[in-house]
C-alpha cells in the first residue's frame, strides 16, 4: 500500500542519516569524547554475572568514573564491553538488558568472560541502535498486510472515518473540569478512535489518568500506556499507581526511584512467591559455572570432558530456570490492568505477543509515526494525546522531515477526524497576558486561563509580560559553527536578570525564592549565557533557582520567571530556526508569572508571528526598548 510504502521510505532515510551522524560522532573520536558525548561508559568495573539464557551471559558493570555525565546507554541498546588494551580486537558484543543510576546488565553471546576482560581498564560502547529502527520497519509492514481487513488502520491513514456509541449514563468526575470530563466522555464513547489535545499547562496527564481509569471500570480489559520517552512513561505510571490500578513498567525507567522500581517485571518477579525455589537453582547453576571456570586452559582430555558436563549441567538447571521464569512473569503480566512502557517498548519479548483493548499513546505530538504503528497493531482502539502545536519529534534528516517525516500521526488524524478531538480548554499555569498571545495564534483564543493563576504575579504592581527590543543597540549576532549567539544581547540579558533577582531577593525569603529559566532557541547562545552566568557575582546566591537551557530541552518543564533570547539581529532579516513557530510556543509558555523577551523587532518583524506578538506587546503595555535599561 502506497501509505505506508511512503513511511517505509522515510524511516529508510531517516535511518540512514542517524547512522551516518552516529558515525561521525564516533570516527576518529577519543574515549574521552565519546564519553562526553554519553555514548560510552569507562572507565567501568565488573560488580557479578550469572548465566542467563542459552548460552549468555549477563555481567553487572558500574560506572566508577565521571558520573555527572549524562548518558545515552538504555535497556535494549546494543553495546560493545571493551578492554582500553586492545579496543579494536578486545571487544564483545551485546544487548543492555538492565539500566539503573551507575549500574548496568549487558547480556553477552558467550559462557564465560574472555580473559581480557580482566586486563587494563574496562568499558562500555553504545552501538548504533538498530533494533528500534528494525521494529518500527516491521511494524509499518505489518501494518500494510494487514491493512485490508483492519478497520483501524483504515480510519488512522484517513481512509475511513471512526465511529462512536452514546454512552448509557455521560461520565462525571468532580476533579476534573467541562473540558477534561468531555475529554474522558468523548474517550469513553468512542468505538475506535479518540484524540486529547492539551495545550500548555491544561492538565492533559491528569485527563488521561483519570480517562485509563474510566476505560478499565468500563471493559475490565488490559490497557497499554505507552509514550516516545521513558520519562513521558515515568509519570504515567506512578500517576496511574497512585489511582489504585495494578501498573506494570515494562523497560528501564529513566528516574530511579523505589515508587517506580516497585512497579518494574523485575521488582514484581521478585516478589513473587515461587521465587525462592528459583534462586535456589539458579545458585546452582552457577556453582556448576564456577566449577567448570576453575579448569585450566591447559588439560588433558578428561578435564576437558568435565569442564563439558559441568556446563551442560549448568545449562539444563538454566533452561529449568528460564522455563519456571516464564511461567512467573506471565503470571505478574496477566494480573496487571495497566501496562506502561516506550512505544518501542512495546514489543519488548516480554509482552511482544499481548493484544489490548486500548492503547493510549502520550506525547503523540512527539512520536515519530513508523514508532506510533508498533502499539497500534495490538489495539482495538487507540487513544492519541498530546498537543501537535509544540515540538514535533526530532529528525536527524532533513530530506525525511521534509518529505513528511516531521507530521506526526496526531496531526493528521486530527486533520482527518476533527469531530474525534477534544480540546483542553482551561490552563492551570500561566497568567492570562502571558498565555494570551499563544492562545490567540495557535488555539483560536479558546484557551482560557484558570481563576487561580489567571492575575498571578511574582508581586504586587508587577507586570507578566515584557518585550525589549534591541533595534539601534548594534547587539550583531555571530556565527559559531552552526550554532548562533548574540554575546551583547546575553550580556544585556544577564544584566536585567540580576537586577530582577537583587529586588526578588528583598521580597522573598531563600527558600521562597522563585524559580527562573533562561532560555535561547541556539546552543551557542545558551552557552555564552552560561558562562556569564557563572562570572555574576550578584547571581550566586540565587544559583540553584535558575536553570539556562535550549527550549526543546524545557518541553513540559515551568517555572516562575521565563527570559527568551532570541539572538537573532542581522540586517538580511535572516530567522532561521526561529521560524519554527511550534518551538517558540513551549518558549512563551513556560512561564508562570514572568515572561521577558528580548529581541531586534528590525530583524524579527519581517515575520508575521513576531511582527504580531510585538504589536500584542504593544497593546498590553508590555513593549520596552533596550536603551531604557542601558544605565542598569
Amino acid at each position: 500500500m502506497d501509505y505506508f510504502k511512503k513511511q517505509l521510505e522515510l524511516l529508510k532515510t531517516e535511518r540512514a542519516a542517524d547512522r551516518q551522524s552516529y558515525q561521525e560522532m564516533t570516527a576518529n573520536t577519543t574515549i574521552a569524547e565519546k564519553r562526553a558525548n554519553g555514548l560510552t561508559w569507562y572507565p567501568i568495573a565488573i560488580k557479578g554475572s550469572e548465566m542467563g539464557r542459552g548460552d549468555y551471559l549477563i555481567v553487572e558493570v558500574e560506572r566508577t568514573t565521571h558520573t555527572d555525565i549524562p548518558h545515552q546507554l538504555r535497556f535494549g541498546s546494543s553495546a560493545v564491553l571493551f578492554s582500553n588494551h586492545d579496543a579494536q580486537h578486545h571487544r564483545l558484543e551485546g544487548t543492555i538488558s538492565y539500566q539503573s543510576g551507575n549500574r548496568l546488565k549487558i547480556t553477552l553471546p558467550t559462557d564465560e568472560l574472555p580473559e581480557w576482560a580482566s586486563n587494563g581498564k574496562l568499558g562500555i560502547d553504545l552501538l548504533f541502535d538498530e533494533n528500534s529502527y528494525e521494529e518500527m520497519q516491521q511494524a509499518l509492514k505489518q501494518a500494510a498486510t494487514l491493512y485490508e481487513k483492519t478497520p483501524l488502520i483504515q480510519i488512522l491513514t484517513g481512509d475511513r472515518k471512526p465511529t462512536s456509541e452514546t454512552l448509557a449514563v455521560p461520565y462525571v468526575n468532580n476533579r476534573l473540569n467541562i473540558s477534561q470530563q468531555a475529554a474522558v466522555n468523548n474517550i469513553l464513547s468512542a468505538n475506535d478512535l479518540a484524540i486529547v489535545h492539551g495545550p500548555p499547562g491544561t492538565g492533559k496527564t491528569t485527563t488521561l489518568v483519570q480517562a485509563i481509569k474510566a476505560i478499565w471500570q468500563q471493559t475490565e480489559k488490559q490497557i497499554l500506556v505507552v509514550a516516545p520517552s521513558n520519562t513521558a512513561v515515568d509519570l504515567l505510571s506512578e500517576k496511574l499507581s497512585d489511582e489504585g490500578l495494578n501498573v506494570l513498567r515494562v523497560g528501564n525507567p529513566a528516574r530511579v526511584s523505589e515508587r517506580l522500581m516497585s512497579l518494574t517485571l523485575d521488582a514484581r518477579v521478585a516478589a513473587h512467591t515461587d521465587l525462592k525455589e528459583l534462586k535456589r537453582l539458579r545458585k546452582q547453576a552457577n556453582e556448576f559455572r564456577d566449577m567448570a571456570h576453575k579448569y585450566k586452559r591447559n588439560f588433558g582430555k578428561a578435564e576437558r570432558e568435565q569442564r563439558k558436563a559441568l556446563f551442560a549441567e549448568a545449562r539444563k538447571i538454566m533452561e529449568q530456570v528460564s522455563n519456571s521464569e516464564q511461567y512467573i512473569m506471565k503470571d505478574v503480566i496477566s494480573k496487571a490492568q495497566v501496562i506502561t512502557a516506550t512505544l518501542v517498548g512495546a514489543n519488548h519479548y516480554t509482552v511482544r505477543e499481548l493484544e489490548y483493548h486500548t492503547v493510549v499513546i502520550d506525547e503523540a505530538g512527539q512520536a515519530l509515526e513508523p514508532a506510533c504503528w508498533i502499539p497500534i497493531l495490538k489495539a482495538q482502539k487507540v487513544i492519541l494525546a498530546g498537543d501537535h502545536q509544540q515540538l514535533p519529534p526530532t529528525i536527524k534528516s532533513e530530506e525525511a522531515a521534509r518529505n513528511g517525516l516531521a507530521t506526526t500521526l496526531l496531526e493528521k488524524n486530527v486533520l482527518h477526524h476533527p469531530e474525534t478531538v477534544t480540546l483542553l480548554e482551561e490552563q492551570y499555569r500561566m497568567h492570562e497576558t502571558i498565555m494570551g498571545y499563544s492562545a490567540k495564534v495557535f488555539y483560536e483564543n479558546k484557551l482560557k486561563a484558570h481563576q487561580s493563576v489567571a492575575q498571578q504575579l511574582l508581586f504586587d504592581a508587577d507586570v507578566p509580560l515584557s518585550f525589549i527590543d534591541t533595534a539601534g543597540c548594534g547587539f550583531e549576532e555571530k556565527l559559531d559553527g552552526t550554532s548562533t549567539s548574540n554575546p551583547e544581547e546575553a550580556a544585556f540579558l544577564i544584566k536585567h536578570l540580576t537586577q530582577l533577582a537583587i529586588s526578588l531577593g528583598v521580597q522573598y525569603k531563600a527558600k521562597d525564592f522563585p524559580s527562573i529559566a533562561v532560555i535561547s532557541p541556539y546552543k551557542q547562545q545558551v552557552i555564552t549565557l552560561k558562562e556569564l552566568l557563572e562570572h555574576a557575582p550578584e547571581l550566586q546566591p540565587y544559583r540553584d533557582k535558575i536553570a539556562v537551557n535550549t527550549i526543546d530541552s524545557f518541553q513540559g518543564q515551568e517555572r516562575d520567571v521565563v527570559y527568551i533570547s532570541l539572538t537573532r539581529s542581522n540586517t538580511d532579516n535572516k530567522i532561521g530556526f526561529l521560524s519554527d513557530i511550534r518551538r517558540m510556543n513551549v518558549a512563551m509558555t513556560r512561564a508562570r508569572k514572568k515572561l521577558i523577551v528580548i529581541g531586534d523587532s528590525s530583524t524579527l518583524s519581517a515575520f508575521d508571528f513576531y511582527a504580531g506578538f510585538i504589536s500584542y506587546a504593544e497593546e498590553q503595555q508590555a513593549y520596552l526598548s533596550a536603551w531604557e535599561f542601558m544605565d542598569i
